[in-house]
């Protein structure tokens, strides 16, 4: 069975068990003790070789980084649960998806990371914020969710009418940013009806409190 190790405070753990939940892959979950710095072993380095979390061990298959990860499981899996990639010969479905891609990664996740850093991971490590940085990468993310919101105008995904992995990539640190008192994902008509959808997910809702083990 394939094993998941991560930690419950993970975005990127859970963002790799919400997608085996939505491909319906039997996995179990190993909590990594990061807070005792268990990550920094020398056994756990030798698995990750940058020392966080996750990386999965598929039967023998060593694979860490989330996105990374998350892809294999639907190469893997292409005919199970959630279709989330398009077929490679669907140049037109593809090229879009990978679009959508670049984009979470270079307009969004750069600036939510950022901002759930200062508001989330320093206040919990006793570290001050910086406030400016904070107000920075949130105004920056809000220019992107203006454009977010008018490609959502058309559409009921960020890559179509259908569900995909790149939505399911920005569930994770949008969730942290907004529990740490931020609205922003629900402050644009568009953005907020596709925000609102993605959080509803059963598969979500399995992971937002832990990554525990599939049924």
């Amino acid at each position: 069975m394939l094993r998941l190790y991560g930690s419950r405070w993970s975005p990127n753990a859970k963002r790799v068990a919400l997608v085996l939940l939505e491909k319906q892959v039997r996995f179990e979950a190993v909590e990594v003790d990061m807070i005792n710095r268990e990550h920094k072993n020398v056994s756990y380095v030798a698995k990750q070789p940058f020392a966080e979390v996750p990386y999965i061990d598929d039967e023998g298959l060593v694979l860490y980084e989330s996105r990374a990860i998350c892809r294999y499981i639907c190469k893997k899996y292409p005919n199970q649960g959630t279709p989330l990639v398009p077929a490679e010969d669907d140049l037109r479905a593809y090229g879009l998806f990978e679009q959508a891609a670049s984009v979470e990664i270079y307009n969004f996740d750069v600036h939510v990371q950022a901002a759930a850093y200062e508001s989330v991971v320093k206040p919990a490590l006793g570290m001050k914020t910086n406030k400016a940085n904070y107000e920075k990468h949130l105004k920056t993310l809000g220019q992107k969710l203006d454009i977010y919101d008018s490609i959502l105008a058309r559409q009921r995904f960020i890559t179509g009418d259908e569900i995909s992995l790149v939505d399911l990539f920005h569930i994770p640190y949008a969730v942290e940013l907004e529990d740490a008192g931020c609205d922003i994902m629900n402050t644009r008509p568009n953005v907020a009806r596709w925000w609102k959808e993605l959080k509803a997910r059963p598969s979500w809702q399995a992971v937002k409190e832990t990554i525990g083990s599939s049924p």
